[in-house]
């Protein structure tokens, strides 16, 4: 079995030839040529962190993936990154290990980014006259990083509860070239902007409905696990179009399941991702609409991301 490092996954690493083999994935899944087991968490409430096993199969791959993932929230107070983890990938011939990455949690990380831009590219209203940003961690640099890639905008209002956070996001996206507001108020970044991704493990509703304009994207990556939620439930019911990565998944936890919990939401509402990524459901229809995608991470994005930085290492 071969052992990679982070460092080798990111020097062979293009985003741009990624987007396609997540993309292919999400639609294997829609069409249900991928294993997906049930999710395996772990909670830590006592050290604000947790845990994650996901594994995935493809018909027809040569490998399977078995991805671990933590996320451990009070970590920078002590020197150290929110999030680690590592992927095993395997032969779906002989069930051999091929090979582990111990990419520190990157992959988990730029995959989720990955499905943000295309999200993005889907759903976003044409013009977009500014960027809202709920969180000021690594998620929030990686998507604000790919955003680029489908927006000529490079304004943003930047959302944060620690003040030294916003500093240093802020010093981030100025050096990718944006302008950056920093704020304590979330109902300031959703009155500013009409293209916001939210990406933090809060436990509690951070945007409301009222205060979403008309027209908003929202993409929200940080509800992915039991108990996490960061859009006040009225809002996922209020848009027009709700995409998510998994009807399954989304129904179980995201932020979906909590509308659908009390009754605001009807699930026949959902789209997958996927389904639109092969053309047979309508994205955004007009500029008015408000549209969100719920991602909360599918192991078939494990499967694809693993075995395209396996590949890209060993070419």
């Amino acid at each position: 079995m071969k052992v990679f490092s982070k460092a080798q996954i990111i020097a062979s690493f293009d985003p741009e030839l990624a987007i396609h083999h997540l993309e292919e994935g999400f639609i294997a899944y829609s069409a249900g040529k991928v294993q997906v087991p049930p999710v395996q968490s772990l909670a830590f409430a006592g050290a604000n962190g947790d845990c994650c096993v996901k594994a995935a199969y493809i018909e027809g791959s040569d490998s399977f993936t078995v991805k671990l993932s933590t996320g451990f929230y009070d970590n920078p107070s002590k020197g150290l990154s929110s999030n680690d983890g590592l992927m095993l990938v395997l032969s779906s011939l002989t069930g051999q290990p091929l090979a582990l990455l111990q990419d520190e949690g990157w992959l988990t990380g730029i995959r989720t980014a990955l499905a943000g831009r295309i999200a993005a590219r889907l759903l976003a209203p044409p013009r977009v006259r500014a960027i809202g940003i709920l969180g000021t961690g690594m998620q929030a640099r990686m998507q604000l990083e790919q955003l680029g890639a489908v927006t000529n905008c490079r304004k943003v209002i930047a959302w944060g509860r620690h003040e030294r956070g916003l500093v240093d996001f802020s010093a981030f996206a100025h050096e990718l070239g944006y302008s950056v507001h920093r704020t304590h108020d979330a109902a300031e970044v959703a009155g500013a902007t009409n293209l916001i991704v939210c990406t933090t493990p809060s436990r509690q509703p951070l945007l409301r409905s009222e205060w979403v304009q008309p027209g908003t994207h929202i993409t929200a990556v940080g509800a992915d696990a039991p108990g996490k939620q960061e859009l006040d439930p009225a809002l996922v019911a209020k848009a027009d179009r709700v995409i998510v990565d998994s009807i399954i998944q989304c129904s179980q936890y995201g932020e979906v399941a909590h509308a659908l919990k009390t009754g605001q939401l009807h699930a026949g509402r959902l789209v997958e991702l996927g389904t639109l990524l092969a053309g047979l459901a309508e994205g955004r229809e007009h500029d008015d609409q408000i549209t969100l995608a719920d991602l909360t991470g599918v192991a078939v994005q494990d499967a694809q991301v693993s075995s395209y930085a396996l590949a890209a290492m060993t070419a």
